[in-house]
């Protein structure tokens, strides 16, 4: 059949002998949360497919390029800019999403250094899988304590709270991707030799049919091996890294769903031995000092170092304590699950027009538990405006003790305490939970809320005027502000809950106004989605991967029409 000849019934046959009719949605109640991003952006779809195998993946986005649809790839769909599903009803042409959460596999391969993980391959089942080898993936706690993909992470640029490690980068991919004339092809950069045809690669690839020799090393990475020279320029008059950084754009690299990606190869980290430092202070420029002294004078790299405003705290400590709570009893890998279940139920109820009860039931439910934070925590938040966790490995804990002790002995703005093992976890689970804090705030006061202005950005590395100054016209709109992020990495997390009447859009344009002024780059990490502008250099290589415009249109404000409204003349 040739492009446009295939009927949407047609198409949704064809679909449903490739993966079994369990497994191709078009009910809405079934689509709701893969067409419905975690914090923004929905639209409708003419179905979401969901593959058991790589080469069901293979033959889906056979089906769907033959028939002419967009092709939305989605993972877990643990994005905050809308990035993996639907936006709007404007699109030229029907809209598939492909579903990978079926395609769990990963493989490990020289004995532990590196790993092959397949599209729906989690952060959390690849940190769990690694603890027999002593050795990490780049990201250990933050996403994946939302059951984040490997491959979304790849894909996106994500930046992850480990200092050491820098945006999730390889140039070692499996991916397919339409050239200029529409032709589907797929692409083995993965260093592994699998055969030629695409039946023969994904096949091998998947039972893992394949030797040591077949695996080539050469001058391809499977990290950002520059990253921890690059955090280390604290006078440097640019960011660390953010998501248009043309350095660390490769093929399936920052590609936001523009190729479909079936496997990367990546490297993984050994684990090292920590402590945990609790720093507070009323003075930023506290901070700032002790960020430029741990990041050019230890031994080796903070390993993590994560900021918390006390107004973000103190949201995060009421809104986010049943996420806190639930990891801590049942643990990340069923967050997911948990997500899943409760956008089913508010589904239901929403059928009924009765909105947001779960959330209100939820959060009465963790108002009545007794607080869940240690002792030394509560008193520092009392205490102190600014919070700094850090996570320094054995090697510097001394140097680091010593600096902190005689710093605090001369500025009696703060003050640290060196956190026992279970003051160090949950520290750092109560900063990823304030992440979503702001949707529950939101979602259970509707009636003062009218939404969240959410921005991720990168300062550059020797800017000392971190802490935001805001124009007291766009104090008087905000009920709150949420300021937390990766601090040695100068990434910031900013959420801004707005007052009822506002308008958030134009809110966050005047935010951008106020970024570019300061010279900051945003995003930074959760890369445009819907939600931002992609600048020249991001569309320049969305436009080079996707030349036809087939996969996730209209990501970072580009093009929604096919051959990106140009003539194919």
């Amino acid at each position: 059949m040739t492009q446009q000849s295939v009927t949407a019934s047609q198409l949704l046959n064809q679909l449903k002998k490739i993966v079994g009719p369990s497994y191709v949605l078009t009910d809405d109640q079934q689509t709701r949360q893969y067409r419905q991003g975690r914090r923004f952006g929905e639209g409708h779809v003419l179905a979401v497919v969901c593959p058991a195998t790589l080469l069901e993946q293979w033959h889906v986005l056979q089906a769907a390029i033959a028939a002419d649809c967009i092709v939305i790839m989605q993972a877990a769909n643990t994005g905050l800019t809308g990035g993996s599903t639907p936006y709007g009803q404007d699109y030229d042409r029907p809209v598939l999403v492909m579903s990978t959460r079926r395609l769990k596999g990963i493989q490990v391969i020289h004995e532990g250094k590196q790993v092959v993980c397949l599209p729906g391959a989690t952060l959390d089942h690849l940190e769990q899988l690694l603890k027999s080898y002593n050795r990490e993936p780049h990201s250990v706690i933050g996403s994946s304590c939302i059951g984040a993909s490997v491959l979304g992470g790849v894909c996106n640029n994500s930046g992850g709270a480990l200092v050491r490690r820098g945006p999730a980068y390889t140039e070692l991919a499996l991916y397919a991707q339409v050239d200029q004339q529409g032709q589907l092809h797929l692409v083995n950069h993965l260093g592994i030799d699998l055969g030629q045809t695409p039946e023969e690669i994904l096949t091998r690839l998947e039972s893992q049919q394949y030797q040591a020799s077949d695996i080539l090393d050469d001058t391809r990475q499977a990290s950002d091996r520059r990253y921890a020279d690059d955090v280390t320029q604290v006078d440097a008059d640019s960011p660390a890294r953010f998501n248009a950084d043309p350095s660390r754009l490769f093929e399936a690299s920052g590609s936001a769903g523009k190729v479909c990606v079936f496997a990367v190869r990546l490297d993984t980290y050994e684990k090292v031995e920590s402590d945990v430092f609790y720093v507070g202070s009323n003075d930023a420029d506290d901070l700032t000092a002790i960020r430029r002294y741990l990041l050019t004078s230890l031994p080796s790299l903070p390993i993590a170092g994560e900021y918390i405003h006390r107004d973000a705290y103190q949201i995060g400590e009421k809104y986010g304590k049943d996420t806190f709570l639930f990891i801590e009893k049942f643990g990340t890998a069923n967050v997911p699950k948990a997500f899943a279940m409760k956008d089913k139920i508010d589904g239901v109820l929403e059928k009924l027009k009765i909105k947001g009860l779960t959330d209100h039931l939820l959060q009465a439910l963790t108002f009545c538990l007794p607080s869940h934070l240690p002792k030394r925590m509560t008193e520092f938040r009392d205490l102190y405006q600014h919070h700094l966790i850090l996570r320094i490995e054995k090697n510097s804990k001394a140097l680091t003790e010593q600096f902190l002790t005689e710093y605090f002995a001369l500025h009696s703005t703060g003050a640290y305490f060196l956190c026992d093992q279970d003051e160090g976890r949950k520290a750092f689970l109560h900063r990823f939970a304030i992440a979503g804090a702001a949707i529950r705030y939101r979602d259970t006061h509707r009636n003062e809320v009218e939404d969240i202005v959410a921005l991720d950005i990168a300062l550059r590395r020797n800017d000392r005027q971190w802490v935001e100054q805001l124009p007291e016209e766009m104090e008087k709109k905000i009920l709150h502000k949420l300021y937390y992020g990766h601090f040695f990495c100068h990434v910031f997390h900013q959420d801004y809950i707005i007052q009822k009447g506002v308008n958030p859009l134009e809110m966050e344009h005047e935010m951008w106004k106020l970024l570019d002024a300061r010279r900051a780059e945003y995003p930074a990490e959760h890369n445009v989605g819907h939600l931002y502008i992609a600048k020249p250099a991001l569309a320049n290589f969305y436009q080079r991967l996707d030349p036809t415009n087939r996969f996730n249109v209209g990501i970072g404000h580009t093009s929604k029409l096919k051959y990106w409204g140009k003539s194919t003349q």
